[in-house]
């Protein structure tokens, strides 16, 4: 299996320069899709340019300085992808939040270090587990146990605690709801749901929001209920 694609072909969500070395980094299996994701070399030497090269970068994670969802990150091709967190021991002592852009691209924004013990999932699927509990998979592959009376559907967002997964909070996709918009037209905005329109056909269902627009339910993510629980954008540090 290769670790590497042509730099033409990398996914058009990665903030790397659309020309240079005709190799670059492809994302190892992992909690985001390829094309969702960036690996973590590329984020050392090409957005933050800690490192000069993929030697630098491999000695700097092997020191444990670089945590990824508050674990240490020991593998150059893990891919970060939307919500997760990135977190450098001093003397960088720096936090950092993986987002979209209004371009669609994954970005980073600085969060307080406070934040970076918590990050936010959206509920992509719910099952039944033995004993009678219930189980929520999260859009990075992420599984929380719940109880069997948990108001939880796909749609919802769950705030948890880093590395624990503890869960701190549900947020619902309901009428009301701060959401944020991951693809799209709209992508990097936030806006107020209005109301979730339900299609029974083969299309996706709709979410209409009180700004004048609608996207698809799969571009909507819940990130707070007046205002976001986490820091989506410079200087918005809450």
């Amino acid at each position: 299996m290769t670790f590497r694609l042509k730099r033409r072909a990398a996914p058009r969500a990665w903030t790397v320069p659309r020309k240079g070395t005709k190799w670059l980094k492809r994302p190892g299996p992992g909690p985001h899709a390829q094309d969702q994701s960036i690996p973590l070399l590329l984020v050392l030497r090409d957005v933050r340019r800690l490192a000069s090269t993929a030697r630098e970068a491999r000695i700097l994670v092997r020191t444990g300085a670089v945590r990824v969802d508050g674990k240490v990150a020991k593998d150059l091709d893990r891919g970060l992808g939307l919500m997760d967190t990135l977190s450098f021991a001093p003397p960088l002592d720096a936090h950092f939040r993986v987002i979209k852009d209004r371009r669609g691209k994954l970005a980073l924004v600085a969060i307080p270090a406070s934040e970076a013990s918590v990050k936010l999932g959206r509920v992509r699927f719910k099952h039944t587990v033995p004993k009678g509990r219930v189980e929520v998979t999260l859009h990075d592959g992420r599984n929380l146990l719940v109880p069997a009376s948990s108001p939880y559907r796909v749609g919802d967002s769950v705030k948890f605690g880093l590395p624990d997964q503890k869960v701190l909070e549900h947020l619902p996709l309901a009428p009301g709801a701060l959401a944020y918009v991951s693809g799209g037209t709209h992508v990097g905005e936030l806006a107020r749901v209005d109301r979730v329109e339900v299609r029974n056909s083969s299309q996706p269902n709709l979410v209409h929001f009180k700004e004048g627009f609608s996207t698809i339910k799969e571009y909507v993510f819940v990130v707070g209920k007046t205002v976001p629980e986490v820091t989506l954008a410079e200087g918005a540090a809450r």
